[in-house]
């Protein structure tokens, strides 16, 4: 059997103009998991990353707190879904004032509610968010890195840095969970996150979901974030 890392990408800039950018904590969530592997002697033979900037800082940072040089491969499946494009998408036409301040509480919440029957109403088809892919394309992005991971890497250990939206359809599918389940899953993924599958060339099984081992001590505890 190989091993399955799948990392979701350190804390990002959550309601600034880029979001695709690692804050301070981020990166040092993402060199803190690193260390934490190279510690523990954990080795990988390949690395696979989405293509946005934040799943190259977070690699980055691994990279750099664990001492490795190996050269990623690029996949552009695992890019998270447009979360703007599904919210205005479920909004009325110049409402997006509705959202709020994303930085109070009242505007946090607004977002990831709005956010979350968007993603709903995206997976069963009722809504196609602009320069977005189908669902059924996004799932197909997603599944076949891990049809690539299973062809390519039997008996080995794979890193794989993505985001919460990719990570928790993986999940999902593995596990042959509905839609509402998948979303619940997406909505509590946390920055830095650590999910761990096993396979064999012919599937993948479920070993753990959502975990932060490199932060589990009362120095990291204000580390811990969820956007």
């Amino acid at each position: 059997m190989g091993t399955l890392y799948l990392v979701r990408h350190g804390q990002a800039s959550f309601g600034a103009a880029d979001y695709d950018q690692l804050s301070d904590l981020g990166q040092r969530q993402s060199e803190r998991l690193g260390r934490y592997w190279a510690e523990r002697g954990l080795h990988f033979d390949a690395v696979i990353t989405g293509t946005l900037r934040r799943h190259a800082q977070t690699w980055a940072g691994i990279a750099r707190g664990a001492g490795l040089e190996l050269p990623p491969t690029e996949w552009p499946g695992l890019n998270e879904y447009d979360s703007g494009a599904v919210i205005r998408a479920i909004l009325p036409r110049g409402q997006d004032q509705a959202l709020g301040d994303p930085h109070s509480p009242e505007g946090y919440k607004a977002h990831f509610r709005l956010l979350r029957d968007g993603l709903r109403q995206w997976m069963t088809g009722t809504i196609s968010p602009e320069g977005m892919p189908a669902y059924t394309d996004f799932v197909h992005g997603v599944t076949s890195a891990l049809e690539h991971v299973r062809a390519h890497h039997a008996g080995q250990n794979v890193l794989l840095v993505s985001s919460g939206g990719p990570i928790a359809t993986a999940v999902g599918h593995v596990l042959g969970l509905s839609p509402d389940a998948t979303i619940d899953l997406n909505m509590r993924i946390r920055n830095s996150a650590v999910t761990e599958f096993q396979f064999n060339p012919k599937r993948h099984h479920l070993l753990t979901y959502n975990t932060l081992p490199h932060l589990d001590s009362l120095a990291y505890k204000d580390w811990i974030s969820y956007a």
